[in-house]
């Protein structure tokens, strides 16, 4: 399953390309054109990149909630579905492949990062937890884009639903601390999982912004997330076609 979908890489390389690309010019826009920083001390690339990096995290679905789609309306999935594999097999495959993709877009992003002046200043180790959360609240994300598209059903339908996905990321620290936001704003953008995901980043990259306290929650939230969206998705998958 997870073979099948990275072949449609080679036929589809447009689609893997603009993946790549956008949130690079999101980066490159935020970086050098809008600017920002307001009530934060220290530079704001910084700040930035960290959390351009959860917010790419959690954007990007779009793509897997079409190629589930898709197959769901040519009865793709219905064929899998009548061979003699486990239920969660077509889903965990799409998932697998997507995070190989979620990880090719992290190294172009933090090299764009890195050309940009940004450091990660909290050793190898740190590094490497950063990128473990940044790839955990990756997966809790896609099987949430899983069960959307399964509740959808069409390709048509996917805009509509990808539009929840958009107060995550911009209802969130990526660009701009708390604190330079109204109270009520402020609380609502700080429960948000993907500012604890990117509050936790910075803190390990040693960054501005970052508060240690905040790992744990970068942990707890994705694996609440997939204990109630993972099983939802392979129940969903079990009842098409019934």
């Amino acid at each position: 399953m997870t073979r099948r979908e990275l072949a449609r890489w080679g036929r589809q390389p447009v689609a893997v390309v603009v993946n790549l690309v956008f949130p690079v010019m999101l980066l490159l826009m935020f970086g050098y054109l809008v600017g920002g920083g307001r009530g934060l001390s220290g530079d704001y690339v910084d700040y930035l990149v960290p959390g351009m990096l959860a917010l790419t995290m959690a954007f990007g679905l779009e793509g897997t909630m079409i190629a589930v789609t898709r197959d769901l309306d040519k009865g793709v999935v219905d064929r899998f579905r009548s061979l003699p594999m486990a239920n969660g097999a077509v889903l965990v495959g799409r998932s697998a492949a997507d995070m190989l993709q979620s990880v090719l877009g992290l190294v172009v992003l933090i090299g764009v990062g890195y050309t940009l002046g940004w450091r990660a200043h909290g050793g190898a180790g740190a590094f490497l937890a950063a990128v473990g959360l940044l790839l955990l609240f990756r997966f809790a994300m896609l099987w949430i884009g899983i069960f959307l598209a399964l509740v959808a059903g069409k390709p048509e339908l996917v805009q509509a639903v990808q539009i929840l996905v958009w107060p995550v990321g911009f209802l969130s620290n990526a660009f701009a601390t708390p604190d330079s936001m109204p109270g009520w704003l402020a609380a609502v953008v700080e429960w948000n999982p993907m500012s604890q995901t990117a509050t936790a980043v910075r803190d390990l990259f040693g960054g501005p912004g970052g508060e240690a306290g905040h790992v744990w929650a970068a942990v707890a939230w994705p694996l609440a997330l997939l204990a109630v969206f993972f099983p939802l998705a392979v129940a969903r998958f079990g009842r098409l076609s019934r």
